[in-house]
């Protein structure tokens, strides 16, 4: 894979790990919240190290909410586990959503382009041609009135 894939990803990931936000809701990893109702289970897979945070946001499926500053819908973090990781993300209602994963390797806030990784819904492959984030048609997923489970694997430099 060409290491700029990885690069690209972690920049969009950036334009939205960072920002804050009034109307998202930062929420614990309970995996009970994902037995009834709209929800979804991440199954995080390739985390490359046991150090630093894992981020997972969720994102309304539309081009203006999807990967925008501000716009996230729920933010769960994690201390990261080498390999795979469950993570839990309840939502508001049955609807089309996309899942943006961060691993900030060394737990600094920042995003380091040479370490950290990047994951999205559907795993969609990076045009390094555009800069762009992925559109939100390639990430979107849709659930219903029950969880669903969705399988991201983590891109590193």
């Amino acid at each position: 894979m060409s290491k700029f894939v990885p690069t690209i990803l972690c920049a969009a990931l950036l334009t939205v790990s960072v920002a804050a936000n009034a109307e998202g809701q930062v929420l614990s990893n309970d995996l009970s919240k994902c037995r009834s109702g709209p929800s979804t289970l991440v199954q995080i897979n390739g985390v490359k190290a046991g150090t630093g945070r894992i981020r997972v946001q969720s994102y309304r499926a539309n081009a203006s909410e999807w990967l925008a500053k501000g716009r996230w819908i729920t933010r769960t973090e994690v201390s990261a586990r080498a390999g795979s990781m469950t993570v839990c993300v309840p939502l508001p209602e049955a609807g089309s959503y996309g899942i943006a994963v961060r691993h900030d390797i060394n737990g600094n806030g920042k995003t380091d382009l040479s370490s950290d990784g990047g994951g999205m819904s559907n795993n969609p492959s990076i045009n390094i041609f555009n800069l762009g984030k992925p559109s939100y048609k390639k990430t979107a997923f849709a659930v219903g009135d029950a969880p669903k489970t969705i399988s991201i694997t983590m891109k590193y430099m």
